[in-house]
């Protein structure tokens, strides 16, 4: 599943690719795709002769900005844009068309089906769901240290596990997790609530700059993820624990060890990652 880094990514690409386009009409070939509105002749119909402003995002989602009109939509698992002019063959497991007046096709392909799309009015998607309940954006100035900490304070669940909440922060995900608190020298298992103040600066500062640094690589294509252009990130090779189980570690020598913490793989150092 794309996380922010990778959204983020795509969401730069898209703005070069389909910025200023005009919609002329659009196709939807599997209607459980939209979401909201519930008819995907009505989310067709609202979106004719609408212009795309540029793209942003919240959390893992993306945010397609239109005049008057916002897309809301979630990649899910293998979700990925790619724009096409129009007299090319539309390949398989394309489930949702916006055609321009320029003769070009923004194609949502989609071959495991778990992406969602929700149209609102400009504003309404902020305080709606699925954004209204998102957490924290970590890139962004609200995220400071205080906040971060009042986020932790008295929880005794894992620090993973918080930080893969969304109700907490957005988009980190499974690599960047693992990635922040190996940088961090935090166990994953460690309850939130009991890091020290050097430890929450450390963290804080560890989550920051693994997602940019993520970016500056294009993110990270683990399975199946390529950006708007059909590009590869390449930050995976730059990966310190994450996937590397069994294997010794770049600061200790240890080997890198794998569990299961809150249902998903966790790779960690048992030397550098105080428990």
């Amino acid at each position: 599943m794309p996380e922010l880094p990778e959204v983020e990514t795509i969401i730069r690409t898209l703005n070069v690719l389909v910025k200023d386009k005009t919609i002329d009409h659009v196709s939807v070939h599997l209607a459980r795709i939209i979401q909201r509105p519930d008819d995907i002749e009505e989310f067709a119909f609202l979106l004719q002769g609408h212009t795309i402003l540029g793209v942003e995002r919240r959390g893992k989602f993306i945010r397609i900005l239109l005049d008057g009109l916002v897309i809301v939509s979630h990649l899910r698992m293998e979700g990925r844009y790619g724009l096409y002019s129009s007299e090319e063959p539309v390949e398989k497991h394309t489930h949702v068309v916006f055609h321009f007046n320029d003769g070009t096709e923004l194609r949502y392909k989609d071959v495991r089906q778990f992406g969602t799309m929700h149209l609102f009015a400009t504003g309404e998607d902020l305080v709606s769901l699925p954004l209204s309940k998102l957490g924290l954006e970590p890139l962004d100035e609200s995220f400071t240290l205080e906040q971060f900490k009042k986020i932790l304070t008295g929880k005794k669940t894992k620090i993973k596990s918080v930080l893969l909440n969304q109700a907490y922060v957005v988009g980190i995900g499974n690599i960047y997790v693992d990635e922040s608190l190996f940088k961090a020298g935090i166990h994953p298992e460690v309850t939130a609530g009991s890091l020290n103040e050097s430890q929450l600066e450390r963290l804080h500062t560890s989550i920051i700059n693994i997602l940019l640094e993520s970016i500056e690589a294009g993110g990270s294509s683990i399975k199946s993820y390529v950006n708007g252009q059909g590009e590869m990130g390449m930050f995976q090779q730059q990966l310190l624990v994450y996937g590397r189980e069994n294997k010794p570690c770049v600061n200790c020598g240890s080997i890198i060890e794998k569990t299961v913490v809150g249902g998903r793989g966790t790779h960690f150092c048992p030397t550098c990652q105080i428990r």
